[in-house]
């Protein structure tokens, strides 16, 4: 379980303090995918980078199975368990899928067991296990990639941040059925998500909803999904994809 207390965060802008992250508290409980949605703009993508360590709170607490996190760097959190995928996932020349994979999973594992963590990704292992992690991959492959590195960890919690973002319909489909078994076979850890997407919003144990670097609401997909999906403009807002396409 992770726990968020208080959480402020600010950055310098004009010599003055602006403030991102204002005075959240949440809990991520184990066993359960949970949705961040809002407006652009509104800090989600922040949260997710001081969960993972990228980042480190003004003030407040982050609180990892009863021990505090907060000052940890991103790899211990890595270390404690706390997985991490970017929205533009990281290419490294010259690095075969294979060594990836092994690297991730901080232990000597076989050709089999890294095809395993491919396959349930919905990639041919086969056909990628040797490839070279570079621009000659799709967006949608560097994504399920990344995805199976995650997977390689055994993360207690894994953090996929916008991960809708630049890959196809096509992608978009297998990433969703690749979330969806993720949620069947969770045991003892979570996933947390940040997106627009409505599709991903209907795969959700809990859906939160940040604007202005504050909670605006939290409950579960059945209580959230008709507020947002509802008319009212206020509503309207946290339900916006921001320039990303929606998929139905």
């Amino acid at each position: 379980m992770l726990e968020l207390q208080d959480i402020y965060f600010n950055v310098k802008a004009d010599d003055a303090k602006k403030e991102i992250i204002n005075g959240i508290s949440l809990t991520i409980p184990d066993d359960k995918l949970v949705v961040i949605t809002g407006p652009n703009g509104g800090g989600k993508s922040t949260l997710a980078r001081l969960i993972a360590g990228i980042e480190k709170p003004t003030s407040g607490r982050i609180i990892l199975h009863g021990e505090d996190i907060t000052e940890m760097s991103i790899t211990d959190r890595a270390k404690k368990g706390i997985g991490f995928a970017f929205q533009q996932p990281v290419k490294f020349k010259g690095i075969q899928v294979f060594d990836l994979i092994r690297l991730a999973s901080g232990k000597r594992i076989s050709v089999s067991e890294a095809c395993t963590y491919l396959s349930a990704v919905g990639l041919c292992a086969r056909d990628y296990i040797n490839r070279e992690v570079n621009g000659s991959l799709s967006g949608g492959e560097l994504k399920r990639i990344e995805i199976a590195t995650v997977l390689a960890k055994g993360s207690v919690l894994s953090v996929f941040d916008e991960p809708e973002a630049g890959i196809d319909l096509w992608s978009f489909q297998n990433l969703i059925e690749v979330f969806e078994s993720m949620r069947k076979n969770i045991k003892g850890s979570s996933i947390l998500i940040i997106s627009h997407q409505e599709r991903i919003l209907n795969i959700a144990d809990e859906i939160i909803v940040l604007k202005d670097g504050k909670l605006t609401a939290q409950g579960s997909k059945e209580e959230m999904m008709p507020q947002l999906t509802g008319t009212s403009s206020a509503v309207r807002e946290c339900s916006m994809l921001s320039g990303a396409k929606e998929v139905r």
